[in-house]
């Protein structure tokens, strides 16, 4: 995975016509505003993106790229993939089925529906859906999506990182990204190729990286707490390890409680109405986790919105 693979994914958007994925705002706030250290923070705020999360990257440029059977095409996820893929499969007017495990949230669920892709829930975590998913996907011959492992899927969510430079006007000192399976931080570490501090983030309930790290080799990890929806991928995926190994500074981890502190500040003082995964990087310099430098420009990555708003109050 390099750079040229992601202008690839751009130029391929671009190209298609129908204006699928948003270029989404990136706001630029002093570090005090947040009431952290620093000099500014910029975030991301990709929840904005079609179907509520940077997943649309990843899944319309795996399809866009392939040829799409009359089976159509079929993925397990924890929801935000699901959600991205159906809403891709819509725009392109081809058959979608989805595999979720029991974890997945109602909301996530009901969009999933609402895009007109069958859903099947099953298993208890991802890797449950994604067995099961794999299976159907060996009966009917429907193109795969991988919520996080796959060239394809990676390279689009690399679009983003391209997009907070080009936003930016320079690469910013630090990324600091969420990590589940992995496919958003390698892309981010991808395109920045070290311009950039890229700082990875995972629930102390769901360590994939951490304990990957720890190992020296991808382990199968226990994931459960209050992000195990869209952060709940048993093992860090290849593509994201080797990618990682090279260009990712740090993996720290955030306690369920500081995640939630964070989400509902994003709420409650700027209005952003987004998922808990969303929320770890505030909360790694809410608990100074991660402490940037003065004068230090950090990006945070606002990555989905997918919540039950009632969540929030």
């Amino acid at each position: 995975m390099t750079p040229s693979d992601i202008l690839a994914a751009a130029a391929r958007f671009a190209s298609d016509g129908r204006g699928f994925v948003r270029r989404t705002p990136l706001w630029k706030l002093p570090a005090a505003e947040l009431g952290v250290a620093g000099g500014e923070v910029w975030l991301k705020l990709e929840h904005l993106q079609v179907g509520g999360s940077f997943k649309a990257r990843g899944m319309y440029n795996r399809l866009l790229a392939n040829r799409i059977p009359a089976s159509g095409v079929i993925v397990a996820s924890g929801g935000n993939a699901g959600i991205a893929t159906a809403a891709a499969a819509r725009a392109l007017g081809v058959r979608c089925e989805v595999f979720v495990p029991t974890v997945s949230s109602a909301a996530k669920q009901a969009k999933l529906r609402e895009l007109g892709a069958q859903v099947v829930v099953t298993g208890a975590a991802y890797a449950d859906a994604l067995h099961a998913c794999l299976a159907r996907q060996g009966e009917t011959g429907a193109l795969l999506t991988h919520a996080y492992d796959q060239p394809e899927v990676v390279a689009g969510a690399g679009t983003l990182a391209m997009e907070i430079q080009e936003q930016g006007g320079d690469a910013p000192d630090s990324v600091l990204v969420s990590v589940g399976g992995g496919g958003l931080i390698a892309g981010v570490a991808a395109w920045f190729e070290g311009a950039s501090r890229v700082i990875a983030l995972e629930p102390e309930l769901a360590p994939t990286l951490y304990r990957a790290r720890e190992a020296g080799v991808p382990v199968d990890v226990a994931v459960s707490g209050i992000a195990a929806d869209s952060l709940g991928a048993r093992r860090i995926g290849a593509i994201a390890w080797e990618i990682t190994q090279r260009h990712v500074a740090d993996a720290l981890l955030l306690p369920d409680a500081a995640i939630r502190a964070a989400q509902l500040t994003l709420w409650k003082e700027f209005k952003l109405a987004v998922e808990p995964a969303a929320a770890l990087p505030l909360a790694a310099l809410q608990t100074r986790a991660y402490v940037p430098a003065s004068g230090e420009v950090v990006a945070l990555i606002i990555c989905g919105a997918n919540v039950d708003p009632a969540t929030l109050a």
